[in-house]
């Protein structure tokens, strides 16, 4: 296979991956390590790296216009970022110098936990109280729900937020993933941050979160261009059309349909790393 024919393929898979990624809610990593890896024949840690690159790339984009609307709560983003770059590092750490097929069998697990998640249902939980600590590091804010109406919030159980980040963080050094439904878990379940503003701060850390761990692919040689630069074009691209899609179709139906897909690779990345094929 020539290196214009491999591009050519990994551009169009990456498109595919935006697209399923930004529908599902779960960001274009999660298609396109299968890809590279299952179908192209790419070693993983390669993989890992380039869906890193993709994740600064599209989290930067659509960070940006949710800290200009006030629903990122940066202060807490910050904060909780101190966490998932010392996870993120540690799990690149391991990552580059663990077995091939035991990331892959790992990959799929958190794909199917990251897709049974996107499926469950979701609802805005306001908590007026604060716990002393968050009161202390002034983590409870307030969102814009109208132009002329605001929304306050509490925020409670930093230390356990906290731990779960950590956890989060080192699986998206990992495994290449945004890891984004670990860090909603921490903020919406266990800091009882209503879900709107948890999942635009998640989306404002992502990008933190994979520059750490991407320094060390980078020092052990992981970051390829010929890869990174169709994966980064690619699911820049594939969301860019996937929000456009979204907007024109019911979003339920198409997590659903993108769940079972979802379901489907994370199978084969299990049965492959167990067979010993990646």
């Amino acid at each position: 296979m020539t290196v214009l024919v491999f591009v050519s393929i990994v551009l169009l898979g990456a498109i595919c991956a935006g697209i399923i990624g930004s529908l599902s809610g779960l960001g274009g990593g999660i298609v396109v390590i299968p890809l590279l890896t299952i179908v192209l024949g790419v070693d993983i840690h390669y993989a890992i790296g380039a869906a890193l690159v993709s994740v600064i790339a599209t989290s930067s984009g659509s960070a940006a216009a949710y800290v200009k609307e006030g629903i990122t709560n940066m202060r807490l983003g910050m904060f909780l970022e101190i966490a998932t770059t010392a996870g993120a590092v540690a799990g690149a750490l391991i990552s580059t110098s663990a077995p091939s097929s035991s990331i892959a069998v790992l990959f799929g697990c958190a794909l199917i936990f990251s897709a049974g998640n996107s499926l469950r249902k979701k609802e805005e939980k306001v908590v007026t109280d604060s716990s002393t600590l968050a009161k202390k590091l002034k983590l409870p804010s307030h969102y814009p729900l109208t132009k002329d109406k605001e929304i306050s919030y509490g925020t409670k159980n930093v230390i356990g937020g906290f731990s779960m980040m950590g956890l989060a963080g080192m699986l998206s050094g990992m495994l290449g993933i945004g890891s984004g439904a670990f860090k909603v878990i921490a903020m919406d379940t266990i800091m009882k941050i209503p879900f709107k503003v948890s999942t635009t701060t998640s989306n404002f850390m992502m990008g933190v979160t994979a520059l750490a761990s991407c320094v060390i692919y980078v020092q052990k040689g992981y970051i390829v261009p010929d890869i990174c630069l169709p994966v980064m074009i690619g699911v820049l691209v594939g969301a860019m059309i996937g929000s456009k899609i979204l907007i024109a179709t019911d979003p339920k139906k198409l997590r659903v349909l993108f769940a079972f897909i979802i379901f489907f690779l994370a199978a084969n990345m299990i049965y492959n790393g167990i067979k010993g094929n990646i």
